[in-house]
Protein backbone atom coordinates (compact mmCIF):
# COMPACT_ATOMS: atom_id res chain seq x y z
CA UNK A 1 0.00 0.00 0.00
CA UNK A 2 1.37 2.99 -1.12
CA UNK A 3 0.53 6.73 -1.53
CA UNK A 4 1.09 9.34 -3.93
CA UNK A 5 0.38 12.98 -4.62
CA UNK A 6 -0.42 14.56 -7.94
CA UNK A 7 -0.79 18.06 -9.48
CA UNK A 8 -4.42 18.07 -10.90
CA UNK A 9 -5.97 18.93 -7.62
CA UNK A 10 -5.71 21.66 -5.34
CA UNK A 11 -3.50 22.57 -3.15
CA UNK A 12 -4.58 22.10 0.87
CA UNK A 13 -4.47 25.71 1.43
CA UNK A 14 -6.55 26.49 -1.21
CA UNK A 15 -9.44 23.94 0.09
CA UNK A 16 -11.28 25.71 3.05
CA UNK A 17 -11.35 21.85 4.54
CA UNK A 18 -9.68 20.86 8.26
CA UNK A 19 -7.70 17.65 7.39
CA UNK A 20 -4.01 18.76 8.38
CA UNK A 21 -1.44 19.16 5.51
CA UNK A 22 0.75 16.93 5.16
CA UNK A 23 3.56 18.63 4.21
CA UNK A 24 6.69 19.33 6.74
CA UNK A 25 5.71 16.69 9.27
CA UNK A 26 8.30 14.45 10.45
CA UNK A 27 7.45 10.17 8.94
CA UNK A 28 5.79 12.27 5.63
CA UNK A 29 4.83 9.44 3.45
CA UNK A 30 2.47 11.60 1.62
CA UNK A 31 4.07 15.35 1.42
CA UNK A 32 4.94 16.78 -2.26
CA UNK A 33 4.88 19.92 -3.61
CA UNK A 34 1.95 19.87 -5.85
CA UNK A 35 2.68 21.16 -9.48
CA UNK A 36 0.54 23.60 -11.63
CA UNK A 37 -2.92 22.42 -12.50
CA UNK A 38 -3.10 20.48 -15.62
CA UNK A 39 -6.49 22.23 -17.01
CA UNK A 40 -4.45 24.15 -19.17
CA UNK A 41 -2.99 21.34 -21.10
CA UNK A 42 -4.71 19.75 -24.38
CA UNK A 43 -6.09 16.65 -23.72
CA UNK A 44 -4.89 14.00 -26.36
CA UNK A 45 -4.61 9.88 -26.53
CA UNK A 46 -3.64 8.48 -23.38
CA UNK A 47 -0.12 6.66 -23.40
CA UNK A 48 0.50 3.06 -23.50
CA UNK A 49 1.99 1.77 -20.43
CA UNK A 50 5.65 0.18 -21.61
CA UNK A 51 6.22 -2.34 -19.52
CA UNK A 52 6.14 -5.89 -21.10
CA UNK A 53 5.69 -7.96 -18.12
CA UNK A 54 2.99 -5.57 -16.48
CA UNK A 55 -0.53 -6.50 -16.65
CA UNK A 56 -1.57 -3.57 -17.39
CA UNK A 57 0.43 -3.43 -20.45
CA UNK A 58 -2.43 -4.11 -22.97
CA UNK A 59 -4.78 -1.29 -21.21
CA UNK A 60 -4.79 2.34 -20.83
CA UNK A 61 -4.73 3.44 -17.60
CA UNK A 62 -6.45 5.85 -15.15
CA UNK A 63 -7.12 9.18 -17.27
CA UNK A 64 -6.26 12.63 -15.44
CA UNK A 65 -9.65 13.18 -14.89
CA UNK A 66 -10.11 9.60 -13.34
CA UNK A 67 -12.23 8.32 -15.43
CA UNK A 68 -14.63 11.45 -16.28
CA UNK A 69 -14.01 14.36 -19.07
CA UNK A 70 -13.03 14.05 -22.38
CA UNK A 71 -10.14 11.69 -22.38
CA UNK A 72 -13.15 9.56 -20.84
CA UNK A 73 -13.98 9.43 -24.48
CA UNK A 74 -10.85 8.48 -26.49
CA UNK A 75 -10.01 5.51 -24.40
CA UNK A 76 -11.18 3.48 -22.19
CA UNK A 77 -9.80 3.49 -18.54
CA UNK A 78 -8.39 1.06 -16.80
CA UNK A 79 -9.92 2.22 -13.85
CA UNK A 80 -13.21 2.78 -15.41
CA UNK A 81 -14.97 1.29 -12.34
CA UNK A 82 -15.58 3.11 -9.03
CA UNK A 83 -17.03 2.44 -6.15
CA UNK A 84 -20.99 3.10 -5.81
CA UNK A 85 -20.76 2.88 -1.63
CA UNK A 86 -17.76 5.42 -1.96
CA UNK A 87 -17.23 7.51 -4.97
CA UNK A 88 -13.80 8.08 -3.95
CA UNK A 89 -12.71 4.38 -4.28
CA UNK A 90 -11.58 3.78 -7.77
CA UNK A 91 -10.94 -0.47 -8.80
CA UNK A 92 -9.53 -2.38 -11.36
CA UNK A 93 -9.82 -6.03 -11.56
CA UNK A 94 -8.72 -8.51 -14.01
CA UNK A 95 -8.01 -12.20 -13.42
CA UNK A 96 -6.02 -12.47 -10.13
CA UNK A 97 -4.78 -9.18 -10.38
CA UNK A 98 -6.68 -6.18 -8.28
CA UNK A 99 -5.83 -2.61 -8.16
CA UNK A 100 -7.44 0.33 -5.49
CA UNK A 101 -7.05 3.20 -5.69
CA UNK A 102 -8.48 5.74 -2.80
CA UNK A 103 -8.50 9.77 -3.63
CA UNK A 104 -8.29 12.99 -1.84
CA UNK A 105 -8.48 15.94 -4.53
CA UNK A 106 -4.80 15.20 -5.54
CA UNK A 107 -3.57 12.88 -2.72
CA UNK A 108 -3.54 9.11 -3.76
CA UNK A 109 -3.68 5.72 -1.71
CA UNK A 110 -3.02 2.85 -4.14
CA UNK A 111 -3.10 -0.49 -2.93
CA UNK A 112 -2.87 -3.93 -4.78
CA UNK A 113 -1.76 -7.63 -5.29
CA UNK A 114 0.62 -7.17 -7.81
CA UNK A 115 3.64 -5.41 -7.52
CA UNK A 116 4.72 -4.85 -11.06
CA UNK A 117 1.21 -3.79 -11.78
CA UNK A 118 1.15 -1.01 -8.91
CA UNK A 119 4.59 0.38 -10.20
CA UNK A 120 3.34 0.52 -14.40
CA UNK A 121 0.29 1.95 -12.84
CA UNK A 122 2.24 4.80 -11.36
CA UNK A 123 4.69 5.04 -14.16
CA UNK A 124 1.36 5.96 -16.25
CA UNK A 125 -0.08 8.87 -13.23
CA UNK A 126 3.67 10.17 -13.29
CA UNK A 127 3.54 10.72 -17.43
CA UNK A 128 0.37 12.28 -16.48
CA UNK A 129 0.84 13.98 -13.79
CA UNK A 130 4.43 14.71 -12.79
CA UNK A 131 3.40 12.54 -9.36
CA UNK A 132 5.67 12.22 -6.48
CA UNK A 133 5.51 8.50 -5.49
CA UNK A 134 6.65 8.23 -1.51
CA UNK A 135 6.64 4.63 -0.76
CA UNK A 136 4.89 2.47 1.70
CA UNK A 137 1.93 4.53 3.46
CA UNK A 138 2.81 6.06 6.77
CA UNK A 139 1.19 9.64 7.04
CA UNK A 140 -2.13 10.34 5.33
CA UNK A 141 -4.07 13.88 6.41
CA UNK A 142 -2.88 13.64 9.77
CA UNK A 143 -3.58 9.88 10.49
CA UNK A 144 -0.44 7.80 11.02
CA UNK A 145 -0.28 4.35 9.60
CA UNK A 146 1.97 2.06 11.15
CA UNK A 147 1.78 -1.80 9.50
CA UNK A 148 3.79 -5.25 11.07
CA UNK A 149 3.34 -8.60 11.02
CA UNK A 150 0.91 -8.90 13.18
CA UNK A 151 -1.42 -5.87 11.80
CA UNK A 152 -2.24 -2.42 10.89
CA UNK A 153 -2.02 0.18 13.75
CA UNK A 154 -3.95 3.77 12.79
CA UNK A 155 -3.81 7.21 15.16
CA UNK A 156 -3.36 10.56 15.24
CA UNK A 157 -0.57 11.30 17.93
CA UNK A 158 0.71 14.09 15.73
CA UNK A 159 -2.15 15.46 15.21
CA UNK A 160 -3.51 15.07 19.46
CA UNK A 161 -0.41 16.83 20.34
CA UNK A 162 -0.08 19.88 17.94
CA UNK A 163 -4.04 20.45 19.74
CA UNK A 164 -2.26 19.96 23.09
CA UNK A 165 0.39 22.44 22.66
CA UNK A 166 -2.27 25.14 20.69
CA UNK A 167 -4.54 24.67 23.34
CA UNK A 168 -1.62 25.38 26.60
CA UNK A 169 -2.37 21.79 27.56
CA UNK A 170 0.96 19.80 26.79
CA UNK A 171 1.89 19.80 30.35
CA UNK A 172 -1.27 19.88 32.20
CA UNK A 173 -2.62 17.00 34.40
CA UNK A 174 -4.18 14.21 32.21
CA UNK A 175 -7.37 13.10 33.05
CA UNK A 176 -8.95 9.41 33.65
CA UNK A 177 -12.24 10.25 31.40
CA UNK A 178 -13.54 12.90 29.47
CA UNK A 179 -16.60 13.75 30.17
CA UNK A 180 -18.92 13.68 33.65
CA UNK A 181 -21.79 11.13 33.06
CA UNK A 182 -24.33 13.48 34.29
CA UNK A 183 -22.97 16.85 32.73
CA UNK A 184 -25.69 19.19 32.86
CA UNK A 185 -24.06 21.21 30.02
CA UNK A 186 -27.75 21.73 28.19
CA UNK A 187 -28.86 23.52 30.83
CA UNK A 188 -25.86 25.45 31.81
CA UNK A 189 -26.07 29.44 32.20
CA UNK A 190 -22.73 30.71 32.46
CA UNK A 191 -21.53 33.10 30.58
CA UNK A 192 -21.00 33.41 27.11
CA UNK A 193 -17.44 33.10 25.86
CA UNK A 194 -15.65 36.28 24.36
CA UNK A 195 -14.02 34.48 21.77
CA UNK A 196 -16.78 31.72 20.54
CA UNK A 197 -14.55 31.21 17.30
CA UNK A 198 -12.19 29.70 19.72
CA UNK A 199 -14.52 27.03 21.09
CA UNK A 200 -15.70 25.91 17.36
CA UNK A 201 -11.95 25.44 15.94
CA UNK A 202 -11.31 23.29 18.95
CA UNK A 203 -14.25 21.06 18.79
CA UNK A 204 -14.03 20.75 14.52
CA UNK A 205 -10.45 19.91 15.53
CA UNK A 206 -11.73 17.26 18.14
CA UNK A 207 -14.24 15.65 15.43
CA UNK A 208 -11.55 14.96 13.12
CA UNK A 209 -10.13 12.52 16.02
CA UNK A 210 -12.60 10.93 16.69
CA UNK A 211 -11.63 9.17 12.97
CA UNK A 212 -9.05 7.23 15.47
CA UNK A 213 -10.79 7.77 18.54
CA UNK A 214 -14.12 6.39 19.22
CA UNK A 215 -13.43 6.87 23.11
CA UNK A 216 -13.93 10.37 22.92
CA UNK A 217 -17.03 10.06 20.31
CA UNK A 218 -19.96 10.76 22.78
CA UNK A 219 -17.87 13.63 24.73
CA UNK A 220 -17.23 15.21 21.19
CA UNK A 221 -21.01 14.85 20.21
CA UNK A 222 -22.38 16.76 23.47
CA UNK A 223 -19.80 19.39 22.98
CA UNK A 224 -20.66 20.09 19.60
CA UNK A 225 -24.30 21.10 20.41
CA UNK A 226 -23.38 24.14 21.76
CA UNK A 227 -21.16 25.85 18.92
CA UNK A 228 -23.62 28.50 18.36
CA UNK A 229 -23.51 30.17 21.81
CA UNK A 230 -20.83 28.51 23.66
CA UNK A 231 -20.64 29.05 27.50
CA UNK A 232 -17.79 29.28 29.50
CA UNK A 233 -18.67 25.62 31.24
CA UNK A 234 -18.72 24.44 27.35
CA UNK A 235 -14.85 25.69 27.04
CA UNK A 236 -14.02 23.97 30.65
CA UNK A 237 -15.23 20.48 29.73
CA UNK A 238 -13.83 20.93 26.31
CA UNK A 239 -10.35 21.34 28.00
CA UNK A 240 -11.15 18.27 30.29
CA UNK A 241 -11.32 16.30 26.88
CA UNK A 242 -7.58 17.64 26.14
CA UNK A 243 -6.54 16.33 29.42
CA UNK A 244 -7.78 13.03 28.64
CA UNK A 245 -6.26 13.17 25.28
CA UNK A 246 -2.73 13.99 27.49
CA UNK A 247 -3.57 10.80 28.86
CA UNK A 248 -2.29 8.48 25.83
CA UNK A 249 -2.20 11.19 23.09
CA UNK A 250 -0.82 8.04 20.97
CA UNK A 251 -4.07 5.82 21.55
CA UNK A 252 -5.51 4.64 18.25
CA UNK A 253 -7.27 1.30 16.34
CA UNK A 254 -5.22 -1.94 16.11
CA UNK A 255 -6.26 -4.01 12.94
CA UNK A 256 -5.44 -7.46 13.43
CA UNK A 257 -4.36 -9.22 10.30
CA UNK A 258 -5.87 -12.75 11.33
CA UNK A 259 -9.07 -11.07 11.69
CA UNK A 260 -11.64 -12.96 10.39
CA UNK A 261 -14.65 -11.10 7.84
CA UNK A 262 -17.51 -11.43 9.48
CA UNK A 263 -19.54 -8.41 10.81
CA UNK A 264 -20.53 -7.66 13.73
CA UNK A 265 -22.39 -4.34 15.33
CA UNK A 266 -24.02 -3.11 18.55
CA UNK A 267 -26.76 -0.43 19.20
CA UNK A 268 -27.92 1.25 22.25
CA UNK A 269 -30.15 4.39 22.85
CA UNK A 270 -30.09 6.95 25.58
CA UNK A 271 -33.98 7.40 25.69
CA UNK A 272 -34.98 11.28 26.91
CA UNK A 273 -31.61 12.00 27.27
CA UNK A 274 -31.70 15.59 26.25
CA UNK A 275 -33.45 17.79 28.37
CA UNK A 276 -34.50 20.57 26.51
CA UNK A 277 -36.00 18.61 23.17
CA UNK A 278 -36.08 15.21 25.03
CA UNK A 279 -35.19 13.58 22.20
CA UNK A 280 -32.91 10.30 22.46
CA UNK A 281 -29.68 9.53 21.44
CA UNK A 282 -28.65 6.97 19.44
CA UNK A 283 -25.05 5.00 19.16
CA UNK A 284 -23.61 2.43 17.21
CA UNK A 285 -20.28 0.38 16.98
CA UNK A 286 -19.32 -2.00 13.99
CA UNK A 287 -16.07 -4.20 13.59
CA UNK A 288 -15.42 -6.71 10.60
CA UNK A 289 -14.26 -9.26 13.17
CA UNK A 290 -12.09 -8.03 15.27
CA UNK A 291 -11.16 -4.03 13.48
CA UNK A 292 -13.28 -1.88 14.67
CA UNK A 293 -14.57 0.27 11.49
CA UNK A 294 -17.96 2.44 12.16
CA UNK A 295 -19.03 4.28 14.94
CA UNK A 296 -21.30 6.95 15.29
CA UNK A 297 -23.31 9.28 18.22
CA UNK A 298 -26.08 11.29 17.00
CA UNK A 299 -29.48 12.54 18.47
CA UNK A 300 -32.90 11.21 16.91
CA UNK A 301 -34.72 13.69 14.80
CA UNK A 302 -37.61 12.99 16.65
CA UNK A 303 -39.11 12.03 20.44
CA UNK A 304 -39.58 8.34 21.04
CA UNK A 305 -42.82 7.68 22.95
CA UNK A 306 -40.46 4.54 24.92
CA UNK A 307 -37.14 3.01 25.43
CA UNK A 308 -38.61 0.37 23.00
CA UNK A 309 -39.21 2.54 20.12
CA UNK A 310 -35.64 4.51 20.73
CA UNK A 311 -33.89 1.51 20.87
CA UNK A 312 -35.73 0.34 17.47
CA UNK A 313 -34.76 3.57 16.01
CA UNK A 314 -31.34 2.75 16.68
CA UNK A 315 -31.78 -0.48 15.39
CA UNK A 316 -32.84 1.20 12.17
CA UNK A 317 -30.16 3.32 12.12
CA UNK A 318 -27.26 0.77 12.57
CA UNK A 319 -28.92 -1.79 10.06
CA UNK A 320 -28.37 1.11 7.47
CA UNK A 321 -24.87 1.47 8.04
CA UNK A 322 -24.13 -2.59 8.21
CA UNK A 323 -26.12 -2.41 4.82
CA UNK A 324 -23.62 0.42 3.22
CA UNK A 325 -20.46 -2.05 4.58
CA UNK A 326 -22.03 -4.85 2.88
CA UNK A 327 -22.40 -2.91 0.03
CA UNK A 328 -18.47 -1.12 0.08
CA UNK A 329 -17.04 -4.63 0.98
CA UNK A 330 -18.85 -5.88 -2.04
CA UNK A 331 -17.02 -2.99 -4.35
CA UNK A 332 -13.56 -4.27 -2.88
CA UNK A 333 -14.58 -7.87 -3.85
CA UNK A 334 -15.27 -9.17 -0.64
CA UNK A 335 -18.70 -11.32 -0.47
CA UNK A 336 -19.90 -11.22 2.92
CA UNK A 337 -22.78 -13.90 2.28
CA UNK A 338 -23.12 -14.69 6.41
CA UNK A 339 -25.74 -12.67 8.00
CA UNK A 340 -24.30 -9.78 10.08
CA UNK A 341 -24.60 -9.74 13.54
CA UNK A 342 -26.63 -6.93 15.24
CA UNK A 343 -26.71 -6.85 18.97
CA UNK A 344 -29.37 -4.66 20.80
CA UNK A 345 -29.86 -4.64 24.83
CA UNK A 346 -33.47 -3.94 24.54
CA UNK A 347 -36.10 -7.17 24.28
CA UNK A 348 -38.83 -4.97 23.34
CA UNK A 349 -36.97 -3.93 20.52
CA UNK A 350 -35.47 -7.62 19.33
CA UNK A 351 -39.46 -8.35 19.62
CA UNK A 352 -40.85 -6.07 17.58
CA UNK A 353 -37.98 -6.55 14.76
CA UNK A 354 -39.25 -10.21 14.86
CA UNK A 355 -42.76 -9.90 15.26
CA UNK A 356 -45.10 -8.66 11.97
CA UNK A 357 -48.00 -7.72 13.36
CA UNK A 358 -48.39 -4.23 14.28
CA UNK A 359 -50.52 -2.84 17.32
CA UNK A 360 -51.97 0.57 17.80
CA UNK A 361 -48.41 1.34 20.45
CA UNK A 362 -46.21 0.89 17.60
CA UNK A 363 -47.60 1.83 13.94
CA UNK A 364 -46.13 5.02 14.54
CA UNK A 365 -42.72 3.21 13.71
CA UNK A 366 -43.76 1.17 11.24
CA UNK A 367 -41.60 2.32 8.38
CA UNK A 368 -38.60 1.57 10.43
CA UNK A 369 -39.73 -2.05 11.69
CA UNK A 370 -40.14 -2.68 7.84
CA UNK A 371 -36.83 -1.68 6.49
CA UNK A 372 -35.21 -3.78 9.76
CA UNK A 373 -37.41 -6.96 9.12
CA UNK A 374 -37.19 -6.47 5.70
CA UNK A 375 -33.30 -7.23 6.17
CA UNK A 376 -33.98 -9.47 8.74
CA UNK A 377 -35.95 -11.66 5.77
CA UNK A 378 -33.29 -11.26 3.43
CA UNK A 379 -30.61 -12.89 5.68
CA UNK A 380 -28.34 -9.60 5.88
CA UNK A 381 -28.73 -9.44 9.13
CA UNK A 382 -29.35 -11.77 12.38
CA UNK A 383 -30.29 -9.89 16.09
CA UNK A 384 -29.10 -11.19 19.22
CA UNK A 385 -29.80 -9.86 22.85
CA UNK A 386 -26.51 -8.42 25.05
CA UNK A 387 -26.69 -7.76 28.41
CA UNK A 388 -25.87 -3.61 28.99
CA UNK A 389 -26.68 -4.09 32.76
Amino acid sequence: MGLCRTSYGIPFGDRGDTPPATEGDPAPSPAATPSPSLSGITAGPDPEISSPASPLSSHTALSPTLGRGKRQKKAPSVLKDYSHADHTLFTYRKGDVFLFVLVYVDDLILAGNNSTACSSFKQYLNDCFKLKDLGPLKYFLGIEAARGPRGLFLSQRKYALDILSESGLSASKPAAFPMEQNHGLALTDGPLLSDPGQYRRLIGRLVYLTITRPDICYAVHVLSQFMQSPRSQHWDVALRVLRYLKAAPGQGLFLPADSPLQIYAFCDSDWASCPLTRRSVTGYFVSLGNSPISWRTKKQPTVSRSSAEAEYRSMAVTTCELTWLKSFLLSLGIHHDRPMRLFCGNQAALHIASNPVFHERTKHIEIDCHYVREQLLAGNISTAHVCTA
